[in-house]
């Protein structure tokens, strides 16, 4: 086709994680094949644009998120895939973010500081702050403890200060220190502006956790907030990819593709140890310095003198693992930034994390992961 496909691509502009989307899409676009695209800005509750009714291309990918664009869409007749999570037109396939991944991720970092008081503040009008609030409390009821859920008291308009005030009521119930995860982080900066209402200090009493890593954003919170970070360039990439399949002659139904989040960008707000005892918070912290430098257990005694089979034991009372696992964590979490983030060698990723050998860095990273190092840097690396 002269001058590649024409592609209509029917996202918002107005946030940080779908244009993550559309710069995974247009690098699928300039790697694979030119195609000629079609943008609108427009916001979540927009309509379809006027010039749809009059468009002639080949493909369209789409954030279905309301009745108006679901029915601009469901009597074209060329291919759709939606990028979506409000499922208004099951019968298109579709690519979202894991959201059970998310939670999963969420829980795992509060827990590591320490928490034994969690909470989850969702917004009950999208399915993906659901699907994440019930992950979320399952994760936390899987560790042996409860989790609060913020029920508003009303319905409020998205820019009701009400709003804020609600959630600070909310939180001044409920027991501290406590780790909140919030479904996205408009939410999760709402949070923190509830807790400053209240003089409540963060992360010391409350930690907060959002999701998308909008960075300017979660910069601009005070404190700065941590956030899971979504993969949302593969998502894009991958969205692109099936939808040129489809273009070629595929025929595709209702299937669902989920991608995995990337990690968790920590920032001030969850930079907290919620453990009492100042001994095994004092070696964590070292871990967590250290742990790339190339440590064993028996340094992690010689920092914080005692037997090494009672730090052993109070570690798996307090989070789970042994100092060696602990280690082992920081160094792996620190080799897939440098996977995703960085060209460095496997070999050059080993000597900068602390492994002797890249042998034991790939054994361990397969066991933790669940593949090698290699397909996990090319499932997770931005195209």
């Amino acid at each position: 086709m002269k001058g590649g496909p024409k592609v209509a691509l029917l996202i918002e502009t107005s946030n940080a994680y779908a244009r993550g989307l559309l710069r995974g899409i247009v690098a699928y676009a300039r790697e694979r094949r030119r195609w000629s695209l079609s943008l609108s800005e427009h916001t979540r509750g927009d309509k379809a644009p006027a010039w749809l009714s009059e468009w002639d291309g080949q493909g369209i990918i789409a954030r279905i998120e309301n009745p108006s664009i679901a029915e601009a869409l469901k009597t074209l007749k060329v291919p759709i895939v939606d990028v979506s999570a409000a499922r208004l037109l099951p019968h298109l396939p579709w690519f979202e973010t894991d959201d059970g991944a998310v939670a999963h991720l969420g829980a795992e970092h509060l827990l590591e500081r320490g928490f034994r008081h969690f909470a989850f503040a969702g917004d009950t009008r999208f399915n993906w702050s659901n699907w994440r609030q019930e992950h979320f409390q399952h994760s936390i009821r899987a560790a042996g403890r409860e989790c609060a859920v913020y029920s508003p008291s009303r319905k409020f308009a998205p820019d009701d200060d009400r709003q804020i005030e609600d959630l600070a009521e909310w939180i001044t119930g409920l027991p501290k220190p406590i780790g909140i995860m919030a479904c996205y982080d408009f939410r999760g900066q709402q949070v923190l502006d509830a807790c400053r209402r209240r003089d409540i200090a963060v992360p010391d009493e409350v930690a907060v956790l959002g999701v998308d890593n909008d960075e300017l954003l979660c910069e601009l919170s005070d404190p700065p907030m941590s956030s899971v970070m979504p993969n949302t360039h593969r998502t894009g990439y991958e969205a692109a990819a099936l939808l040129d399949k489809m273009m070629g002659g595929l025929k595709v139904k209702g299937e669902t593709h989920l991608i995995p989040p990337s990690g968790v960008v920590t920032r001030q707000s969850t930079d907290a140890l919620a453990i009492e005892d100042r001994n095994v918070a004092r070696a964590i912290h070292y871990i967590r310095k250290n742990a790339c430098n190339g440590i064993n257990v028996q340094d992690v005694i010689k920092a914080v003198p005692q037997s090494r089979r009672l730090l052993e034991q109070k570690f798996k009372q307090l989070i789970g693992r042994t100092p060696h696992q602990e280690i082992i964590r920081v160094q792996l979490d620190r080799v897939k930034e440098l996977l995703t983030q960085s060209d460095l060698s496997l070999e050059a990723i080993a000597e900068h994390t602390g492994f002797s050998h890249v042998e034991y860095l790939s054994v361990a990273f397969k066991r933790e992961a669940g593949m090698p190092p290699s397909k996990y840097r090319a499932l997770n690396s931005p195209r």
